[in-house]
């Protein structure tokens, strides 16, 4: 229900008229209180990683939605083998190798606040809307990219599956249909290990590694002895990124986005609503455990138009934002996904 602010005039007889002004929209009533305080109810926001577990270089370069980012990566250079004195040796022209990024994904936002709604109400109400616009923003960008990294252009062949290991074969980290089972701290440990062992069979560096998981596989994972004497993570950076400490050279992060999937349904953004995947056969309750390194993806973001404006159909302002940005799975070979689950 609209709220209603009466507006007092008077009659050509001198009596008092009242009519009722309606500055819909009906949040206006929560806002403009009698004798309420002014404080607000803090508002949680998803964890948000993207800028820890990617590479970002090229944030800054992007100007609008169209553009592309042309990534450049070192040749391999051939050895060859030299037999002494007399050795006719050849010398190569290194072949550039790059990858484009393309800017091609959009968001917005738009705001808007009545004037009497702004006059009246005991805080700063476009400035809490654009906040909290900004936040969500991050979060939908960041769910979209998650599922775009792990399931539409996800991990090397060989680092998934029920054979992964690019040498070995020897490491089962599910697939849709038959997910790993995660009932015990040991699985979730055992399955973190196998990751582990299938980027290092891609001889993946060690430096920057990570390793994304869900708040179940975090809770069943704090069960195990060497969880507990490895993590050492900060308070504040479990508050900003999710970051919870190290674990078997990676840092680990905990994730409400990470994809996910309801039995005998396809894999959904983490964000989106599980009943709206398709049909997969045989499948149990699924959720993704991620590993890789800064290295793997590439990620560009930036608000590239943030405006206020006068309301052209009512007396307000409204502020919009709008932000491109695109994301690539630059080296599969060092991402690692895992899909665990249960029996619902």
């Amino acid at each position: 229900m609209a709220a209603v602010f009466p507006v007092t005039g008077s009659t050509n007889n001198g009596s008092s008229n009242t009519t009722s002004f309606n500055t819909d929209p009906s949040y206006s009533g929560a806002f403009i209180p009698q004798l309420w305080s002014n404080k607000l109810n803090a508002k949680f926001y998803a964890n948000t990683m993207m800028t820890e577990i990617s590479n970002t270089s090229w944030e800054g370069e992007i100007k609008n939605q169209g553009d592309t980012i042309r990534i450049r990566q070192a040749p391999s250079i051939t050895i060859n083998d030299y037999a002494g004195a007399g050795t006719t040796l050849t010398s190569e022209v290194p072949v550039p190798i790059f990858q484009d990024m393309q800017i091609d994904q959009g968001k917005y936002f738009s705001v808007q606040v009545n004037d009497v709604l702004a006059h009246q109400a005991d805080m700063d109400l476009m400035n809490m809307f654009t906040d909290d616009a900004a936040k969500q923003l991050k979060i939908t960008i960041e769910n979209d990219t998650f599922f775009n990294w792990y399931v539409t252009n996800g991990a090397h062949a060989s680092n998934k599956g029920a054979t992964a290991g690019a040498i070995s074969a020897a490491y089962n980290l599910g697939t849709d249909v038959a997910p790993i089972d995660q009932a015990t701290p040991a699985n979730v440990l055992n399955c973190i290990l196998q990751m582990s062992s299938a980027l290092d069979e891609q001889n993946v560096p060690e430096d920057g590694r990570w390793l994304v998981i869900s708040p179940r596989d975090r809770q069943l994972l704090m069960q195990t002895d060497i969880a507990q004497a490895y993590f050492t993570g900060d308070q504040s950076s479990v508050i900003r990124t999710g970051k919870i400490g190290m674990l078997d050279r990676f840092t680990v992060y905990v994730s409400t986005l990470l994809p996910k999937g309801q039995a005998a349904k396809a894999l959904v953004p983490g964000l989106s609503a599980t009943s709206t995947g398709s049909t997969v056969s045989n499948a149990k309750a699924r959720r993704m455990m991620v590993a890789g390194t800064n290295t793997a993806c590439s990620f560009a973001s930036q608000i590239s138009k943030t405006e206020p404006l006068r309301n052209q159909t009512d007396f307000g302002d409204i502020v919009r934002g709008l932000a491109v940005y695109g994301r690539k799975v630059v080296k599969p070979e060092a991402l690692c996904t895992a899909l665990v689950g249960s029996a619902s």
